[in-house]
């Protein structure tokens, strides 16, 4: 019989799937239900040492001659801080160690994961009391245990958290869990990616999602055919021209009318995804709900990015020699699913907007010059441009790495600053004001071109589902206010426009987008109603629910 915590049963299967088999059992009450699910497993021998300090030297002993991971489990507290000379050493020596300790709930140390200097990863598990908690411990258990063995080997820490009534052991059976890899390139003498190649194969519905890239690639000629017809793309403006074919771009407006019975038949069997943040609200929430069988995720770093709940796989390398390396390893199949995406996608009518930002944003974007740079603010600005296509010359930067306005001005000075393209600067105005002390020292040239839209606040906000605030409210989460950059701009002698209405905005946009770089940088205000803007982009939405 196993435990009835749901946590230590997850940590008992997955300690399995990675291959430990040798278990150091400190004595101690409050890790006493991870030694009575441990002895229950037929693969695992478990080693009992009444002193601590031996203990870790013994499982060190132990790893040495295996070559594999071992683990120590003790109870937190003392019994945790013997083990430190220990895991000091499997540091220095590379030995693949796995600290368990079991900590009360509350924890009564201040600091459960004391080794997190001397250790490649520490982990600390909650209690499991929802779905939410269930993806936590996978993904947290899976992290520290990969890490392990990854660039070298190493001592890891886990600490579990276990409430009252700890004892129970019910429990008949040991849930499978989900298990993630990490291949650390796809070189047959590092790693045998075969077994890869044939589930890819044998899952048809194949998606690839590629995040925040800062930089354009094309892929070979020879293997762009095959990577466009065998997976359906989904790119934003932010992945920067890294995706072959003809991708889907509009993934808001295609999935919000959607109804459940075809999200369930468009659900992909494999995702693929690659590079940083993805800005799509829908789109995440669709594959979280209609989760793939599994979830390959490819970067240089080996990162493990389990935003869906559902990654299987790490694969540790740059992502175009990835599908450049399989591209010919791909069996062909009819590209049905594909087709099914783009097909919708071309049912979509052209987004058309009365003023507004959304109208700003487009015009804008239709208007720039060849090979110029677009720099786009966090929150509503990078989310409009993407009802928009974006010429294929024209490369984006934004600051979304933490998905906040902080530093957006600056962070596009500097690039600018280095640039000999034309760069365009687009934010709204709580991102300006809140950054405007970036244009304190004119270290930047004429090549820049700031557009601020300002409504007086983030008008994004109110169009999100299930905020109805008061006007109270309004005014602090919006950043209301009734400021305008003229003065500002003027004084650091920018050319200065302002736009209030369609008509203004049609005169002033040759000026600020003529290709040739002007004697003095160029500021464009355009004057928007936060109201109106969030009721101009609720009955577009709407009125593609009634298609």
């Amino acid at each position: 019989m196993y435990s009835d915590k749901k946590s230590v049963r997850q940590l008992t299967a997955l300690l399995k799937a990675h291959g430990v088999t040798k278990v150091v059992v400190c004595p101690g009450s409050q890790n006493a239900p991870l030694i009575q699910t441990f002895l229950q497993v037929k693969s695992f021998t478990c080693y009992p040492m009444n002193d601590n300090r031996s203990a870790g030297f013994f499982a060190i002993g132990l790893a040495l001659h295996e070559v594999a991971p071992v683990a120590v489990v003790c109870a937190a507290g003392n019994g945790l801080t013997n083990l430190l000379p220990a895991v000091a050493e499997a540091y220095q020596q590379q030995v693949p160690l796995v600290i368990i300790s079991a900590d009360t709930v509350p924890s009564h140390l201040k600091e459960p994961l004391i080794f997190d200097k001397i250790v490649k990863k520490a982990v600390n598990l909650p209690e499991v009391q929802s779905e939410t908690d269930t993806l936590t411990c996978n993904q947290l258990i899976n992290e520290a245990l990969l890490e392990s063995k990854h660039h070298g080997r190493g001592p890891v820490h886990i600490n579990i958290q276990l409430s009252d009534p700890a004892f129970g052991c019910n429990t008949t059976e040991l849930e499978e869990e989900r298990v993630m890899e990490r291949y650390q390139g796809l070189n047959m003498y590092e790693q045998d990616y075969q077994p890869l190649v044939e589930r890819l194969n044998r899952l048809k519905k194949r998606m690839v999602v590629a995040g925040q890239m800062n930089n354009i690639y094309e892929f070979d000629k020879k293997h762009e055919m095959t990577l466009s017809k065998q997976f359906v793309w989904f790119t934003e403006n932010l992945s920067n021209h890294t995706t072959p074919g003809t991708p889907v771009r509009r993934m808001e407006e295609l999935l919000f009318p959607m109804d459940l019975k075809t999200q369930e038949n468009l659900a992909p069997e494999l995702l693929i995804t690659f590079g940083g943040t993805v800005i799509s609200r829908r789109l995440k929430y669709f594959l979280r709900k209609h989760k793939p069988l599994e979830h390959w995720h490819v970067s240089k770093d080996g990162e493990v990015f389990d935003a869906f709940g559902a990654l299987t796989a790490i694969i540790e390398m740059d992502p175009f020699e990835f599908f450049e390396k399989i591209a010919p390893l791909i069996e062909d199949v009819p590209p049905l699913y594909p087709r099914q995406w783009s097909q919708l996608e071309e049912k979509l009518p052209e987004p058309r907007f009365p003023y507004s930002e959304m109208q700003v944003v487009g015009q804008l974007i239709a208007a720039l010059p060849q090979g110029c740079s677009l720099h786009l603010g966090n929150s509503s600005v990078v989310r409009y441009a993407q009802f928009f296509p974006l010429p294929t010359d024209v490369e984006i930067q934004s600051n979304m790495g933490l998905e906040g306005s902080e530093g957006a001005l600056a962070s596009a000075l500097g690039y600018a600053t280095a640039s000999e393209k034309i760069n365009y600067i687009v934010l709204g105005d709580v991102s300006f004001f809140s950054g405007m002390n970036a244009l304190w020292n004119s270290v930047y040239g004429s090549n820049v071109r700031i557009l601020i839209i300002n409504n007086g606040g983030n008008a994004q906000l109110q169009t999100l589902p299930g905020f109805t605030p008061d006007e109270r409210t309004l005014r602090f989460v919006t950043g209301a206010h009734q400021a305008t950059a003229q003065a500002w701009a003027e004084d650091r002698d920018f050319s200065y426009l302002s736009v209030h209405n369609e008509d203004e905005l049609q005169a002033a946009l040759p000026a600020f987008t003529q290709p040739d770089i002007t004697r003095q940088p160029l500021f464009l205000e355009v004057f928007t109603d936060k109201a109106a803007d969030a009721e101009t982009l609720k009955q577009y939405f709407k009125g593609l629910k009634g298609r």
